[in-house]
């Protein structure tokens, strides 16, 4: 848990940002209730359409979540009041005057409150950002004490990006220090922008830069958020042709991509499951740990198919939800320890490869 700015006390809050698509949605409809208040999850819309709104209906109760249409054309269709569901609106600094009053509408009709995101690639501290903030409470008729600030690192994939962002994201905090922000998330994206040049038929250890991004800013006192199991540049979707789960552990993913030879894709993803199942970093847990858990332990029985891209992602995504909670609300000295009922690691089987060698082979 992290201390707010001021003297206000913060809710214990994971930020993640995730597409809007059927694998990260179904992942938060089997959120338990119990741990729902602690997810904040920010979602990037591509699209508008019935099934989006019903799915969003869908969530748990206490889940309310933040929605970026900054993607899509500042038509009547993406004013979020009109949805009829309760969701936060994300605020970008360059939005329309027209968006920033409709956003301050469906602040007002729900949650009282925003996100505001600053992208730390493309958005600068200072007075441009002062004045664009200043713009966004007059229009959306909103004060900073109802904004919750997502500073979003973008990629950060290898030791030179982690390099170069830490600066950036300093200085984009210590600017936001000038305002009473409801809370103040730091969020990255660590995994590689493609997997398709992994080994296959084997586990492969990717570290989670994102983490250690956060872990390095720890004096600043900021909440954790990241995209997931997906990277933060848009263009691949998790799972590809072969089938493909991503597992968080501590300070790594472990990826699984299994090829489709030497027998059915039920068999083959079945023994993709078995592999996962017998390895060092599942749960002492089990099943239990998160639904995610629960099918992957169903496959390597045989109780179940292989599913589709769209169910990897989803379990790997209520894995890795479930994981980054357990952590961010357990004492820090046993984080760092890896003692926990999520798993430890006892060794490190399989071929080891780091995001940013990955990054240049993609």
């Amino acid at each position: 848990m992290v201390p707010a700015h001021g003297d206000r006390v913060a809710e214990p809050v994971y930020r993640p940002i995730l597409a809007s698509r059927r694998g990260e949605l179904e992942a938060l409809g089997h959120l338990d209730s119990a741990v729902a208040p602690l997810l904040a999850p920010v979602l990037s819309v591509s699209t508008v359409d019935g099934q989006l709104v019903e799915l969003l209906g869908r969530l748990p109760a206490g889940l309310v979540p933040a929605v970026d249409v900054s993607a899509l054309p500042d038509t009547p269709e993406t004013e979020l009041v009109r949805w009829g569901v309760p969701v936060v609106p994300v605020i970008g600094l360059a939005e329309s005057d027209r968006r920033l009053v409709a956003h301050g509408v469906a602040a007002q009709a729900y949650a009282r409150r925003a996100v505001v995101r600053l992208r730390a690639g493309r958005d600068r501290a200072g007075p441009d950002a002062t004045t664009a903030a200043e713009r966004i409470w007059r229009y959306a008729r909103l004060v900073p004490e109802q904004c919750d600030l997502l500073v979003d690192a973008g990629d950060v994939c290898c030791p030179a990006d982690l390099r170069m962002t830490e600066p950036r994201v300093r200085r984009l905090v210590q600017w936001s220090r000038r305002h009473a922000w409801r809370s103040v998330t730091v969020a990255a994206g660590g995994m590689p922008p493609t997997v398709h040049r992994l080994p296959i038929d084997e586990p492969v250890r990717l570290d989670r830069w994102d983490w250690l991004l956060w872990e390095r800013l720890a004096d600043l006192g900021v909440s954790y958020g990241d995209y997931g199991v997906a990277p933060a540049a848009p263009g691949e979707v998790p799972g590809d042709r072969f089938p493909t789960v991503r597992y968080t552990t501590e300070g790594a993913w472990w990826v699984y991509r299994w090829s489709r030879r030497g027998g059915r894709g039920d068999e083959r993803f079945a023994d993709l499951c078995r592999t996962l199942v017998t390895a060092p970093h599942w749960p002492t847990t089990g099943a239990g740990f998160s639904w995610g858990d629960h099918e992957l332990l169903r496959r390597a029985r045989r109780g179940a198919g292989a599913g589709s891209p769209a169910n990897w992602t989803a379990w790997s995504t209520s894995h890795h939800l479930a994981y980054v909670l357990a952590a961010l609300t357990r004492p820090a000295g046993e984080r760092r320890a890896g003692r926990w009922g999520g798993g430890q690691e006892r060794g490190r089987p399989g071929r080891p490869h780091r995001g940013g060698e990955t990054r240049r082979a993609g």
